[in-house]
């Protein structure tokens, strides 16, 4: 089983990377299924109905969120119907949609988990109890069990992956936007990365213009962020290949696209 994640997509430019390699990607890599980080998909913070669908007509077979799931007031309209579509599983009960979906690929499912972290983040419940409780629920149907773990600090995604180590297939970082070194396979044969990375600008700051966030830095004083869509983009991904009998993984492979890095056929 090859896993095919993409990155943080922000805005109209990681929408055009997408469009544009994603083909390309599947053409190389034969993935088996293929994940997308959307939280800032729409502007930048965010995703849209329109975008959802248009993720999952290019091949996708499941999309997941962060801290910016709420970003865009009509996801309340369309995400408890949006089976594909997964929020951080971790925000207080009663909250609309899901952080577990399954996908059956060739006859065989694949769990796929969403979660935050609480680090620099908004204090929403325990990310590492909830996970007990996903895995416990997917374990019932597959040991092909993919977590997207949204945090900002390196020290709880590094906690999150020795955590959950041999218990699931993969456990990648996302929402910081700069891609990590450091992807492995922990002991027990869990695939790990800190972060995958953005797709989107790739002469932007963390995908936003450049000038904004040096005013902000400059004087201290706000600033409204916006995508930089007049520069260079980038893709961001990771590869992951797990054993369809066992649920460990193998190989994590760091993809990246941009000028620095052509993609090659």
């Amino acid at each position: 089983m090859k896993i095919l994640f993409i990155g943080d997509v922000f805005g109209s430019p990681g929408r055009d990377m997408v469009h544009e390699y994603l083909p390309r990607l599947k053409e190389k890599y034969r993935p088996h299924a293929i994940i997308i980080n959307g939280e800032n998909a729409a502007s930048g913070k965010g995703i849209t109905e329109k975008i959802y669908k248009q993720f999952m007509e290019l091949g996708s077979h499941v999309i997941t969120m962060g801290n910016h799931t709420w970003d865009k007031k009509d996801i309340f309209e369309f995400i408890d119907d949006a089976k594909n579509l997964i929020r951080p599983a971790n925000y207080p009960i009663g909250t609309p949609g899901k952080g577990l979906t399954f996908i059956n690929i060739n006859g065989t499912e694949v769990a796929v988990m969403n979660l935050q972290g609480r680090t620099f983040l908004p204090a929403i419940d325990d990310p590492f109890t909830k996970a007990d409780e996903l895995i416990e629920e997917a374990k019932k149907r597959t040991n092909i069990i993919f977590l997207d773990f949204h945090a900002e600090a390196t020290s709880e995604k590094q906690a999150m992956g020795w955590y959950v180590d041999g218990r699931v297939s993969a456990v990648v970082g996302t929402h910081t936007h700069t891609q990590t070194a450091d992807n492995r396979i922990l002991p027990n044969g869990t695939a790990y990365i800190t972060d995958v990375g953005m797709t989107g600008p790739y002469d932007g700051i963390l995908g936003v213009e450049r000038d904004a966030v040096l005013k902000k830095f400059l004087t201290s004083l706000p600033v409204r962020f916006e995508p930089d869509t007049n520069g260079r983009n980038q893709l961001n991904a990771v590869l992951v290949t797990i054993s369809d009998d066992n649920g460990k993984a193998s190989n994590i492979d760091r993809i990246i696209i941009n000028d620095d890095h052509p993609f090659f056929s």
